[in-house]
């Protein structure tokens, strides 16, 4: 059977934080485009994005109750929340509470960077993408 031609399918919303040339971050809201293709045959096409280079995955868990104050992400990554129930404020005032299935791109590596809350009684848990950048040598 031929691949199907790729052709516009629906989107996936996700966060981005990210540091200003100035040093304050930010919460964005980004739409990434998928596209329907045979991607598994031979199983039905599915709408999938284009692909980001990661270098690892990191699961993680934080007790209730967990605080980081002020820190700039250690990597530029993805930040898939699998658990619990997050609250990340960046230094413009804005706030942002992730439940699960949320997704973040991380990428506040200067400056102030954010500040992440686990809210409620339960523990949260994710996975860290780490991707791909010049600037990331390890």
């Amino acid at each position: 059977m031929p691949p199907t031609l790729p052709s516009r399918g629906d989107t996936v919303r996700y966060v981005r934080i990210y540091s200003d040339p100035d040093g304050g971050s930010h919460l964005e809201d980004l739409d990434l485009e998928l596209l329907r293709v045979d991607y598994a045959p031979p199983a039905p096409a599915i709408d999938v994005s284009v692909a980001l280079e990661a270098r690892r995955a990191v699961f993680f868990s934080m007790p209730a109750g967990w605080f980081g104050d002020w820190h700039p992400t250690p990597h530029r990554q993805l930040y898939c929340n699998l658990g619990g129930r997050l609250e990340v404020c960046v230094s413009d005032g804005a706030r942002r509470t992730l439940e699960a299935g949320d997704v973040v791109l991380l990428e506040d590596r200067a400056g102030a960077g954010h500040t992440t809350r686990v809210l409620g009684d339960l523990p949260s848990s994710g996975v860290f993408i780490h991707l791909v950048d010049e600037a990331d040598s390890t």
